[in-house]
């Protein structure tokens, strides 16, 4: 019989290294999985549709939402993202672990529907440092970094709902956090 595989949702205001730690989580266990997001932003340099995100119009996305074809979605930053039901529906057939990459906003809607998943919330070692990773990343203009730090406060404000919290003030430590928890899940769920 096949093992259910484990959802791990994984938050973070942006800047937080998030996306680094998800990366560096699969190439330790390369048997989890990604969940590809459907957006509505605009691909950046080095995307690639149906890898990074499914970069869809608009329109595409309501349409989807009017179905009900969203476990989770949620506006940031003044783009739409979701999380469809079948991307979930295929990776728990398979029996694979999953990784969801998602905001506060998306991880509240999904708890009331997976309560068995994993949520785990990424915080910036200060709201200072977080501005100086936008600056340096060099992706976003002075107005969208402001914004960016507006909304980190109030994302941050919502990690105390999460199982764990992990704090990437350096990033081997916080990697070793973030594998612990998934060898413990692991293992408290195969017993």
């Amino acid at each position: 019989m096949k093992r259910k595989g484990i959802i791990f949702i994984i938050s973070a205001p942006s800047g937080a290294g998030k996306t680094t730690l998800c990366k560096n989580l699969m190439l330790e266990f390369p048997d989890i999985k990604f969940s590809i997001s459907c957006t509505t932003r605009k691909m950046r340099p080095g995307e690639t549709d149906g890898k990074d995100y499914y970069f869809i119009s608009t329109d595409q996305f309501k349409k989807i939402k009017d179905e009900d074809g969203f476990a989770e979605w949620a506006e940031v930053h003044g783009e739409l993202y979701g999380t469809t039901v079948k991307e979930l529906k295929k990776t728990e057939e398979e029996g694979s672990d999953l990784i969801l990459d998602i905001d506060w906003q998306g991880a509240r809607q999904i708890k009331g529907k997976l309560s068995d998943a994993v949520y785990i919330f990424i915080h910036p070692p200060s709201l200072e440092e977080l501005e100086d990773r936008l600056r340096k990343r060099g992706k976003d203009s002075d107005e969208t970094i402001k914004k960016r730090l507006r909304n980190a406060r109030e994302e941050i404000s919502h990690s105390d709902w999460y199982d764990h919290n992990i704090t990437n003030d350096d990033l081997t430590e916080a990697m070793a956090r973030l594998k612990s928890i998934v060898k413990t899940e692991r293992c408290r769920r195969s017993s």
